[in-house]
């Protein structure tokens, strides 16, 4: 699939590698903004009791 996608991407070498690196920037952006706070809230390992005042 990534060969496939560097060999489609427009002009020489270095301007397919520097676009290649754009694209993984953006997707590692959108990854780090927007999916993974999303999916924050359906992970049960986030509901700690450590530190939390205990009940007699």
């Amino acid at each position: 699939m990534y060969g496939w996608i560097f060999r489609h991407l427009p002009g020489p070498f270095w301007l397919r590698i520097l676009t290649s690196a754009l694209l993984i920037a953006a997707a590692v952006m959108v990854l780090m903004q927007v999916v993974f706070p999303w999916l924050n809230q359906f992970n049960p390992l986030n509901d700690s009791t450590i530190g939390g005042t205990s009940q007699p």
